[in-house]
């Protein structure tokens, strides 16, 4: 018999390192240029300061999630990490997700799950204050999530995913870890730590390899892919405008991660933010200086009025930045979490930034506010 520690397993993604395992190919740098193809083989460029993906062209379905999915496996998943209990549904694995975190609230039916974890963050905290308790634990070396041990113990997981990124965003991983080694089904651990938004792609086909769900992930990335392809066919040509996407306001957040290269494929220009790069904080005249055209409020984890609030909390700041457009986004289901549901976002942002030419796909997703 296997040790519990050795089927402990830890996959990550090195955002400096060319992949293909989705389809889709990556060419990693620090630079914000994402160049697409309507090819499935690799783009190759002399100059190795840019980032391809490539991806076939289909005609645009509806959405990335289709109802005809339906899970063949036989697994107990946990499910530590809102996008990964989100991406697991898309695959139609639902019916085998035995428990989930306290924040998972799309599909609506995981919501009804166990709950694994429970947040040390007192509820009714503006967001300057929640900006400092974050601070104050976090330099105590302190967690900001709680993991329900006997419960994820109780149910016997055969596979859990969580992420090991960042630990504002779930529990521990070396807490997760511990605990699976002394669970007698020795669930396999999967962290999940996707920086772009080719490696949340790419954790698609991860999650169905682990479940022996291949072709759900082939259906989803397919769909994926048109809808990428749609958008970029609407913005052809279109000049690019200057976009400031801010992830939190008090202090501000400049976005990182994915945001940036979601806001090339919308057909604007990031001066701020760095695609691959962790999220980081700006002063408001380092803003100010990029001279952006449109703003985009995006608070982490906060819907669109509660992101509205937030920008008409700050109005006069966000004002003397001078755009045309400030609009304030659904950041929790489309921007914050890195899931299908970020081509939602992708999306959203075209029609924030070229309203003219990306029609409003998500009613509701977004709101005009100055």
């Amino acid at each position: 018999m296997i040790p519990p520690s050795e089927c402990v397993e830890i996959d990550t993604v090195t955002l400096f390192h060319e992949i293909d395992r989705s389809g889709w190919w990556f060419i990693s740098s620090a630079t914000g240029v994402i160049l697409l193809t309507k090819s499935t083989e690799p783009t190759k460029f002399a100059n190795s300061n840019s980032r391809t993906i490539a991806s076939p062209f289909r005609p645009q379905p509806p959405s990335c999630a289709s109802p005809s999915l339906i899970s063949s496996s036989l697994m107990r998943i946990a499910s530590l990490v809102p996008s990964a209990t989100e991406t697991l549904f898309a695959l139609g694995l639902g019916p085998d997700v035995v428990g989930v975190t306290h924040e998972c609230d799309y599909p609506p039916a995981a919501a009804e799950l166990p709950h694994l974890t429970r947040t040390v963050i007192p509820a009714g905290l503006s967001t300057a204050e929640i900006d400092a308790a974050v601070r104050e634990r976090t330099q105590r070396g302190e967690h900001l999530y709680e993991l329900d041990a006997e419960r994820l113990r109780e149910l016997e997981p055969d596979l859990i995913v969580t992420q090991a990124l960042c630990e504002v965003c779930a529990v521990s991983f070396d807490d997760v870890r511990a605990i699976a080694e002394e669970i007698p089904s020795q669930p396999r651990v999967i962290a999940l730590d996707p920086m772009t938004l080719g490696e949340v792609l790419s954790d698609v086909r991860r999650l169905a390899e682990a479940t022996e769900d291949e072709g759900a992930a082939d259906e989803l990335l397919d769909e994926a892919a048109d809808r990428i392809d749609a958008v970029r066919g609407r913005l052809d040509g279109a000049p690019p405008r200057r976009v400031a996407a801010l992830e939190w306001l008090a202090p501000p957040y400049v976005g990182g991660h994915w945001i940036p290269q979601l806001i090339d494929l919308a057909g604007g220009v990031d001066l701020l933010g760095l695609p691959g790069e962790k999220s980081r904080t700006a002063t408001w005249e380092e803003v100010a200086a990029a001279s952006p055209e449109v703003v985009v409020v995006m608070p982490c984890g906060l819907g669109v009025g509660a992101a509205a609030d937030e920008a008409l909390d700050h109005h006069d700041r966000l004002a003397a930045l001078g755009p045309d457009r400030v609009v304030a986004v659904d950041a929790s289901s489309f921007f914050s979490r890195p899931s299908p549901r970020l081509v939602d976002g992708l999306e959203i942002l075209a029609h924030a930034v070229h309203p003219d030419l990306a029609p409003d796909l998500h009613p509701g997703a977004s709101v005009l506010v100055g």
